[in-house]
């Protein structure tokens, strides 16, 4: 397992034109390492970049070309069982959905945090199948979130 240097360095945190700390980020960290270990796969390097929904969008259009809101967008820089990704999180968006479903903001943050490392570990979304199965592993992530 990794030690917490380690992850200090490999998993960091970013705030782009808004002003927003992640609470407990080294509990974070040891979650996020421990969901990739469990899915047979090596941490490299993640950047998380907590945004606003006009910062993402701006990338929505810049580099995927979608005119949309989005909560996360994920950049892997690798394939296979290395995960090393850029994944930009929306504030704006994960403070929406948490009020539409009926969840605290922060509980929607993680949500979308572990939303993004799972893609990057192997699992879609793009049927209704690989839905079900994301939405699954979600909820599984975030009950060993302590």
């Amino acid at each position: 397992m990794n030690t917490k240097i380690d992850l200090t360095e490999r998993i960091a945190f970013h705030s782009e034109g808004i002003s927003f700390v992640l609470p407990e980020e080294d509990n974070i960290r040891n979650w996020i390492a421990n969901i990739i270990e469990a899915e047979n796969c090596v941490l490299q390097q993640l950047n998380f970049v907590f945004c606003s929904d006009q910062y993402l969008h701006k990338i929505n259009l810049e580099y995927l070309n979608h005119d949309t809101y989005t909560d996360i967008i994920t950049f892997p820089y690798s394939e296979g069982k290395i995960v090393e990704s850029d994944i930009f999180i929306s504030v704006d968006r994960t403070t929406e959905n948490a009020k539409t479903y009926d969840v605290e903001p922060l509980h929607d943050l993680h949500r979308v945090i572990i939303h993004g490392v799972l893609h990057l570990v192997g699992y879609g979304d793009k049927t209704a199948e690989e839905k079900t199965l994301m939405r699954q592993k979600e909820d599984e992530a975030l009950a060993k979130l302590t």
